[in-house]
């Protein structure tokens, strides 16, 4: 920002010596045509030429200066117009346009794509090309693959973050998605991402910003998520702050009425991700999606959170996109994306065996058959 407004200073400092040099020339040179008499006009004519002509250099120069500046900040204007009316806008959030569900949708966890291709925008290769999978109920599914293999595009593909071309279809309990309400849509999934987002705020209105849950709740799902040891929810229940709403030494983390700062800079990364975790099982949806939800946390996290995912959403279709291989093995069946194509999907074991992909990235993560068991 510094280096751009330096630029334009500058700019603006050689465009005034310019301008001076320009002023400064014609006041010369209408002053000497005036002095030397070579028009038949009067000096008391000849002196007012001359201070007027001052007063308008002056002017000229502020002119000319304010102009530049208008056609600068204008540029401004010029990006909000694109932004607002050129860019291509997302579906309605919520409009009648759209078919409503049953408010139990979806009731089962199904998920199948069906020859999806998709681009994040006009003019770029595809990013998924003719991806075709079917994903059963209950089933949890491992995806992996290299650097822009098309993982994380399959859960924008999801979410309608980006729309597939035309024929492409993906389907939740046989629903098309693309025919529902992006609103609608989005509440009916859970996802865990990389790195949490926390709003500054209190750990309540972190996870229930709307307020639709009673405090019980909140607790309850505190301690599913392992953020609370069950023997010590009464106890923490009952702590409680000072009238100037600070907080006590003894008083929990996890506490409801515990201040959160600005993206939770007064937590850290493995606290953040148990505060998502126990986000999800307040949403209590069929479908789970872990975006690389444990590769920023050290081992003893990513092994509680694995823990907890395997207990509380066991009757749910979870879609892991893997950093560490070792947290998908175990999984029902593993897909394995290269160049936004599906290269290979089965259980773990089978494309262990394959002598494929898979099997090249076990082997540069250490991994052996006795892991599958």
């Amino acid at each position: 920002m510094n280096e751009s407004y330096f630029l334009t200073n500058s700019l603006q400092r050689l465009f005034a010596i310019f301008l001076h040099l320009c002023v400064a020339v014609t006041n010369l040179i209408i002053s000497m045509l005036c002095v030397s008499r070579v028009f038949p006009i009067s000096a008391a004519a000849s002196g007012l030429i001359i201070s007027y002509l001052a007063s308008f250099s002056l002017m000229v120069i502020g002119s000319s200066r304010a102009l530049g500046q208008l056609e600068q900040l204008l540029s401004s204007v010029e990006r909000i117009c694109e932004y607002a009316f050129d860019i291509p806008q997302e579906a309605q959030y919520d409009s009648d346009d759209f078919n409503k569900t049953p408010d139990t949708w979806p009731s089962e966890g199904g998920v199948n794509f069906t020859d999806v291709n998709l681009r994040y925008r006009e003019g770029l290769p595809l990013v998924l090309n003719g991806l075709s999978i079917d994903i059963k109920p209950g089933e949890k599914i491992g995806i992996c693959g290299r650097t822009g293999a098309g993982k994380s595009t399959i859960i924008n593909a999801l979410y309608r973050i980006s729309e597939p071309d035309n024929g492409s279809t993906i389907t939740i309990d046989g629903i098309d998605i693309q025919k529902i309400a992006l609103g609608e849509l989005r509440s009916r999934l859970s996802i865990i991402p990389q790195e949490s987002v926390l709003f500054k705020g209190t750990v309540r209105s972190n996870l229930d910003p709307f307020s639709e849950f009673d405090d019980d709740t909140l607790y309850d799902a505190l301690v599913r998520s392992g953020c609370i040891q069950p023997g010590l929810i009464n106890r923490v229940k009952q702590q409680q702050f000072g009238e100037d709403g600070a907080a006590d030494a003894e008083v929990h983390v996890f506490h409801l009425d515990n201040i959160v700062e600005d993206n939770g800079a007064n937590y850290s990364l493995g606290q953040r991700q148990m505060l998502a975790l126990c986000r999800a099982l307040l949403r209590n949806s069929k479908i789970l999606i872990l975006d690389e939800a444990t590769s920023s946390v050290d081992y003893e996290t990513d092994w509680k959170v694995q823990e907890v995912i395997s207990k509380e959403f066991n009757h749910c279709t979870i879609l892991c996109i893997a950093h560490r291989l070792k947290t998908i093995v175990r999984y029902d069946r593993i897909l394995v994306m290269d160049r936004g194509k599906l290269a290979e999907f089965d259980t773990p074991i089978n494309l262990f065996k394959l002598d494929g992909i898979f099997r090249s990235m076990c082997n540069k993560s250490g991994i052996s058959e006795v892991d599958f068991a």
